[in-house]
């Protein structure tokens, strides 16, 4: 499975990285963020999303509404923060396993997936650094799909 790994020193910079990958996102591509509670998935996600919309709007932390959308000349955007979920079956009455195929989704805590996690996910992992800004980020995937958007001319 190829990586990347990244450092980043503050939240601009992440945010930076997250607008490049959004530059990059079409329909149907899933992005699996995974870390601890502050590691920076919701900063990641929303500074992807931002980046997407043709009007600014605010984007909040999908965590008690357990999904966001967003409309975007790319894509419908999905935003899910499965952390409450309990059971993969409550997925299905979130609608996004279709949402997978047909719109960019970001999905935080994307455990609570089981076997419905797609199989052409990148995965974004992210952890603090040694400042209280730093962030590591690790990126993985398995199809060539991701290989020609990510390394195609890509920092």
């Amino acid at each position: 499975m190829p990586t990347q790994k990244h450092h980043f020193s503050s939240p601009d910079e992440t945010a930076a990285f997250a607008r490049r990958i959004g530059a990059r996102l079409t329909a149907g591509d899933t992005l699996l963020l995974t870390g601890d509670v502050g590691a920076g998935k919701t900063h990641f996600a929303r500074s992807l999303i931002q980046s997407l919309l043709e009007t600014p709007e605010d984007v909040p932390s999908p965590t008690f509404t357990l999904v966001q959308t967003y409309d975007s000349p790319v894509a419908e955007i999905w935003h899910a923060d499965l952390y409450r979920l309990s059971d993969p079956s409550e997925i299905e009455e979130l609608g996004l396993r279709d949402a997978f195929d047909t719109a960019i989704c970001l999905v935080e805590w994307p455990d609570r997936l089981g076997d419905l996690r797609p199989a052409n996910a990148l995965d974004i992992t992210l952890s603090p650094g040694d400042g209280e800004t730093d962030r590591h980020m690790t990126i993985a995937w398995d199809t060539g799909l991701w290989e020609q958007k990510l390394c195609d001319g890509m920092p």
